[in-house]
């Protein structure tokens, strides 16, 4: 009965036909129970208004505004009444239209009470047009308290705490929605001091007070707090217990976490999928996947969360495999988040053929003109090495829906391919547009002036990266600098750059010097930027091996064994890079070899040379470090025009590798001989392996 009083209250201005109707009530129901209870409508609305006011709310809801506003203008006066006018104006302001909006709202004949008002201020501020609420605001004639808290929120949205708090102090009367309103906004932003203060002043608190106190303190790293404020709970929602849930999982107490979980009365989605979300976070994957399993029920969350979950923990394959089933689940259908995270799994294992099934299975949905899901084709494709797909999706997927996201895409898939005139001449067209390019436009430029050995360009563009004051320049800027130096060979005018920052330069941007002192063969400042780096961080396995192969592309191999021998006496290994092609579907991985005299599972053999030499089969080799052989013999340089010649005697394209070479034998008889014979031709120089 209660539940039919206060449907017969909202909608009192209606005929008794209109109210029955809205009610929805079995006609026993209405017979018997609102007989009574009818005759105290007020019928001093007429029907035919309260008949427009329903089809023009419901067809504005629907986001049908063509027939609202159609409807509502061949309406005569008299049935038309504030109510109208305000469910159209907010027709329009939830579809986004709110200069349409507020042509209604200012026509003279237009009928507007708090509530036409109220609608218009939040529609500014969802529209992030901070400026005209504040305006509109001032001229309101009547507010309530719904457009106090309205203007409290926007405020906040904006980030404008101490104006929101004028506002809030200014109120005449303040709800529990609008203490929340201000306690939300203030934990959201970090002030949580103020937060708890504004929380003890209370003068009623309920769940969400509660809640918001909690997730406060949680998030700022305070989670022993929070725990006490969530003991202190005089009732709890499942939100809460998510909070605290949630609150221990990003504080790294898993166990706490975890225990909470178990005790939950009941859950929801949200507790399994921040639980999971958690532990995958923490860097429990294997137990992540045991939860998943049980949950009774899974929502694209639960998926997109496992999905990206593997991407990050380079289970690409596992990746895909969870992707697969998902699509098996009719219920269930990707999401944004999703293809973002499947095409970076593509991306990483090079796989074009699932990729394009991927991109084929996003055509088939809204997402298709998405600015994130055709900024992640375009990488997937340009780590394919299909860079001229990648720029053909940039150009037609993305006509009218650019963003710099985009826009630094692009240019680092030229970056990836050393296309440096094409990501400068891009960044142009960019400016152009008037696009203004962000710190990672600058990344992406500088590491493709590197790739390309543009020293000159690159510095122009580091300079004019430093001019612009909008811009804070980080240490992938610096470490790109330093990149571009040292491989222009120049690795004094890098370390002297790294000596006047001013400031303690991270890691990468030592490790990029160290790199090129590899590439240099400079063992003296190679060992200096070493032990510059292991102070920092005394387990980098890499670091080592890098400082290994620089004493032994130097013939030190008596320095080169020692700082092996110290990093196998600290226990650390260095995860063997790997190189794959796909022939014939199906997926070759060759990885480093050491050789053994006494083996006889040397890859490469003569006899597996000749193998390799029918047709579609693949020889691998490295180069450029002491672990890299061919045939018992050890090559200590490879250079770029080497590399062309190589193209040229066997009319095949071989990708140049900072490690590993693929060659794709096609039809070449004794390859192993023919091999010997032109590595000699190309004076590359050979030791006898000691």
């Amino acid at each position: 009965m209660l539940i039919i009083s206060r449907a017969l209250i909202t909608f009192r201005c209606f005929n008794k036909f209109t109210v029955l109707r809205s009610l929805n009530l079995p006609r026993p129901v209405i017979s018997v129970k609102c007989k009574t209870t009818i005759t105290s409508i007020d019928y001093s609305v007429s029907s035919s208004v309260a008949r427009s006011n329903w089809l023009v709310t419901n067809l504005s809801k629907e986001g049908k505004l063509i027939q609202a506003r159609e409807l509502f203008d061949n309406l005569c006066e008299r049935d038309k009444d504030v109510i109208t006018w305000t469910a159209l104006i907010s027709g329009y302001i939830r579809i986004g239209l709110i200069d349409e909006a507020r042509k209604l709202f200012d026509r003279v004949d237009s009928r507007k009470n708090v509530v036409t008002w109220t609608a218009m201020l939040n529609g500014y501020i969802r529209s992030d047009r901070i400026v005209d609420a504040e305006r509109l605001f001032v001229e309101m004639p009547v507010k309530n308290v719904v457009s106090w808290n309205t203007m409290v929120d926007g405020y906040m949205q904006n980030g404008m705490v101490d104006k929101a708090f004028e506002v809030f102090d200014e109120m005449p009367e303040r709800n529990v929605v609008s203490w929340n309103t201000m306690l939300t906004a203030l934990v959201q932003c970090g002030r949580v001091e103020d937060a708890r203060a504004l929380f003890d002043k209370m003068p009623k608190k309920d769940v969400i007070s509660w809640t918001a106190m909690v997730t406060g303190l949680a998030k700022n790293g305070r989670v022993d707090e929070a725990r006490k404020v969530f003991d202190r709970m005089p009732e709890r929602n499942v939100v809460s217990w998510n909070a605290m849930i949630t609150g221990y999982a990003q504080n790294m107490k898993l166990d706490e976490a975890f225990d909470l979980f178990e005790r939950m009365p009941t859950r929801d989605l949200s507790s399994w999928n921040g639980m999971i979300t958690g532990l995958i976070q923490n860097g429990e994957l294997r137990r992540a996947e045991r939860l998943f399993n049980e949950m009774p029920c899974k929502n694209v969350v639960s998926w997109t969360t496992m999905i990206t979950g593997y991407v990050q923990s380079e289970q690409s394959e596992e990746a895909l495999k969870i992707f697969a089933k998902m699509l098996a689940e009719d219920r269930v259908k990707p999401n944004e988040g999703t293809f973002v995270s499947v095409l970076s799994a593509c991306s990483n294992l090079a796989g074009l053929v699932e990729g394009q099934q991927v991109h084929q299975t996003i055509v088939k949905t809204v997402y298709r003109r998405s600015e994130i899901v055709v900024s992640a084709l375009i990488n997937m494709y340009s780590k394919c090495g299909e860079l001229n797909i990648a720029r053909r999706m940039f150009d037609d997927g993305l006509i009218s829906h650019r963003d710099v996201v985009s826009w630094n895409g692009m240019i680092a898939a030229y970056a990836h391919h050393g296309c440096g005139e094409d990501a400068i001449s891009l960044f142009k067209k960019m400016s152009d547009l008037h696009f203004k390019p962000n710190d990672a436009t600058y990344v992406a430029l500088l590491s493709a002036c590197s790739h390309s050995g543009m020293l000159e360009e690159g510095l122009r563009y580091f300079d004019e990266l430093v001019r612009d004051k909008s811009i804070q320049v980080r240490d992938d800027h610096y470490a790109c600098l330093v990149d571009l130096y040292s491989r222009a060979g120049k690795l004094k005018e890098a370390f002297e750059f790294i000596v006047r920052l001013g400031i303690k330069p991270s890691v990468s941007v030592w490790e990029a010097l160290l790199a090129g002192c590899h590439v240099h063969g400079d063992v003296i400042l190679g060992k200096l930027v070493a032990k510059k780096i292991l102070d920092t961080e005394p387990e980098n396995a890499g670091t080592y091996m890098l400082l290994s192969n620089i004493y032994a592309s130097k013939g030190k191999w008596r320095n080169a064994a020692k700082v092996r021998l110290k990093m196998k006496d600290k226990g650390l290994k260095k995860q063997p890079g790997c190189s794959w092609i796909e022939v014939e579907n199906k997926v070759h991985v060759f990885v480093p070899w050491v050789l053994c005299p006494n083996s006889e599972e040397n890859p490469t053999s003569s006899r597996n040379l000749e193998s390799a030499s029918s047709p579609g089969k693949c020889l691998v080799f490295g180069v450029g470090g002491s672990d890299r052989l061919l045939d018992g013999r050890h090559f200590k340089k490879f250079s770029k025009s080497r590399a062309d010649l190589l193209n040229k005697e066997y009319d095949q394209q071989f990708p140049l590798c900072s490690l590993t070479w693929i060659l794709k034998a096609k039809g070449c008889c004794e390859l192993g001989n023919k091999l010997d014979v032109l590595l000699r031709r190309l004076s590359i120089e050979v030791k006898q392996l000691k």
